[in-house]
């Protein structure tokens, strides 16, 4: 997923910068962690930098901004873990690239969590498939009527626990792992082109649109 946003997307594109952006704010952190105890290697860290910064011990000490802080981010992302470890158990062994998976959450708290992950219904580019680590990604209030109803359905539930334990809702989830029925992209290596030899639509996008290979 990283190396998807990194090496994929456009060049200027806000999934591509945004992932740049919590690598330097992480490389940021640890290095001035380490800094009081491995000074010479934190200042050369700092050297090399891509972009001006004055040495590590001359900038302060770790300030992580209040903008960072989003109510229920921290609980979508576990939601969305746990989802993905009943994922992966369901497929033991097999390449997760190899499936899609269906996230069936009936509505409330923890479908409008996910929501935030994934807007739309299916998708391969989201937040949510990233960490689903599938090739495809749909979140649905109800089973597929193309799904038969014997189809392995994993099922789990989540706690959530929000505003430091004011709101508590444990809800349930399903997870549906099935094959995908794409082919691989040549260029992004996953399982969402028509053709084997064909880019993918996001791949073909950049591109022919806007350049970046």
């Amino acid at each position: 997923p990283l190396c998807c946003r990194l090496y994929c997307e456009e060049e200027k594109d806000p999934k591509r910068r945004s992932c740049q952006t919590v690598l330097a704010e992480a490389l940021d952190i640890v290095v001035r962690s380490f800094a009081p105890i491995l000074p010479h290697l934190a200042e050369e860290v700092f050297q090399h930098l891509p972009y001006k910064k004055d040495g590590v011990f001359r900038t302060g000490w770790i300030n992580a901004s209040s903008a960072w802080k989003k109510p229920g981010i921290e609980e979508a992302i576990e939601g969305a873990c746990a989802m993905r470890d009943s994922f992966l158990g369901s497929i033991s062994g097999k390449n997760a690239l190899e499936h899609e998976v269906i996230i069936i959450i009936e509505p409330g708290l923890l479908f409008e969590l996910m929501e935030a992950l994934q807007p739309e219904e299916t998708s391969s580019v989201s937040q949510l498939n990233e960490i689903m680590m599938a090739s495809q990604t749909t979140l649905v209030t109800e089973l597929p009527k193309e799904i038969p109803a014997d189809e392995n359905i994993i099922k789990g539930t989540f706690l959530i626990n929000l505003e430091g334990g004011d709101i508590r809702e444990e809800s349930s989830y399903k997870v549906i792992a099935l094959p995908i029925a794409k082919a691989k992209c040549p260029r992004c290596r996953r399982y969402t082109s028509d053709s084997s030899s064909t880019p993918c639509p996001r791949c073909l996008k950049v591109i022919d649109g806007k350049g970046s290979t």
